[in-house]
């Protein structure tokens, strides 16, 4: 399904770029990977959910107020990643 023509043109009409490598290479999906892993371990397994609402609602602060611009990446040098798209923009 991925690799159809179809689903690449309709990528091409998003102005969309497929990532995919040959198969058997797993390297497209180890920093989606690493953040599931850090999500689960630092918020997820911590909590005690009622609601899938209170989940997203969680979750969603963890990745935008902790994640994203406090937290400290080793692939980033040791900066948040919003301090390293302010770098590179600069």
């Amino acid at each position: 399904m991925y690799a159809s023509y179809d689903f690449r043109d309709m990528l091409k009409g998003y102005c969309m770029a497929q990532s995919m490598s040959r198969r058997g290479n797993c390297w497209d999906n180890a920093v989606g990977e690493s953040l599931f892993h850090t999500l689960k371990v630092e918020r997820v397994y911590e909590e005690d959910f009622h609601t899938r609402k209170e989940a997203k609602e969680k979750i969603i602060e963890y990745i935008e107020l902790y994640y994203n611009s406090v937290r400290l990446h080793s692939t980033l040098g040791q900066m948040s990643s919003m301090e390293f798209e302010q770098q590179e923009s600069a």
